[in-house]
């Protein structure tokens, strides 16, 4: 296997020009780099990845915490940030947690090995104020609003959105309105804004009319039965999967009644309203705030989107 010094050999340069040229040091003559690349590719020569990023300090490795691959919402947020990767040269690792702090702190031990050059955490388990003691290994951007921390945050004006959706329902007549939500029982901030506007909105809301634990399509069944039981007229869904699923449950609901998010297609085939978050923005806009290494907190806008 041809090394850097048969290349210096065939070429009469120095192993110290040949390593310019692998690193792409822009100060090389270009004469100089053509004949040195064409040397590499008449040797079959690949350079090793491993001495390259020890010298350069990065892998050009990025890591995403997030509880689940095969979830719409993340699969959105995804979507925007391994585009915006590729455009940089970058690597994205997926690292599912399910929502377990021990699994997502092997990942921050990971990055604090550097095998990471940074973290995009979609949706955590751990505390914030655990998650920021890495900072000090690395960029990391959160997919969440933090306003007493100095922070780079990409989120979403969850608030905003949801209120426009709960009165959405409000204005079709609905008085008794359950929600669908994740994280067994576990208020995160999400479910907290969810649970508070309900209360404000809606006086007959109980915590009572929640269906927990929900996140896919085949949860949407269960949950309109819990629903039915309940005399649960209208429901606010954490995603349009769940929708999808209770709509499929009970073909004879009225399509008013349901407000969906994520914008999928589904929505649009089954003529329910969504609430559309940009997450494909989402994601471009964290990885964007990575590469730049900056700590600003950005908003990004939603639409809703009523059908009737």
């Amino acid at each position: 296997m041809a090394t850097i010094h048969d290349i210096a050999k065939l070429t009469g340069y120095s192993a110290s020009t040949i390593s310019r040229v692998l690193n792409n040091y822009p100060y090389v003559d270009e004469e100089k780099r053509a004949h040195v690349q064409a040397v590499m590719e008449e040797l079959h020569y690949i350079p090793n990845s491993a001495a390259r990023n020890l010298s350069s300090g990065k892998n050009r490795n990025i890591g995403v915490i997030l509880p689940f691959v095969n979830h719409s919402y993340f699969d959105q947020v995804l979507n925007g940030i391994t585009r915006e990767a590729f455009l940089s040269n970058y690597k994205v690792t997926l690292l599912p947690t399910n929502y377990d702090p021990e699994v997502e702190e092997t990942y921050l031990k990971q990055f604090a090995a550097k095998e990471f050059d940074g973290l995009i955490i979609t949706s955590r388990a751990n505390s914030i104020e655990q998650l920021l003691t890495y900072q000090k290994y690395g960029p990391i951007v959160f997919c969440e609003e933090l306003k007493e921390t100095e922070v780079s945050c990409v989120y979403i004006n969850r608030k905003d959105s949801i209120l426009e959706g709960l009165m959405h329902l409000k204005e079709q007549g609905f008085d008794r309105v359950g929600v669908t939500l994740g994280r067994s029982r576990n208020l995160s901030q999400n479910s907290k804004i969810t649970v508070q506007l309900c209360h404000e909105v809606f006086p007959k809301f109980s915590k009572e009319d929640i269906f927990w634990d929900c996140c896919f399509y085949e949860d949407g069944f269960q949950a309109e039965k819990f629903f039915t039981k309940r005399g649960i007229e209208a429901v606010f869904c954490n995603g349009d999967d769940v929708a999808a699923g209770i709509i499929r449950a009970n073909p004879n609901r009225n399509r008013q009644s349901i407000v969906g998010r994520d914008n999928l297609l589904t929505s649009e085939l089954m003529q329910f309203s969504t609430i559309d978050h940009q997450l494909h923005l989402c994601g471009k806009t964290a990885f964007q705030q990575f590469i730049e290494n900056k700590k600003e907190k950005i908003s990004i806008p939603y639409t809703f989107i009523k059908r009737i």
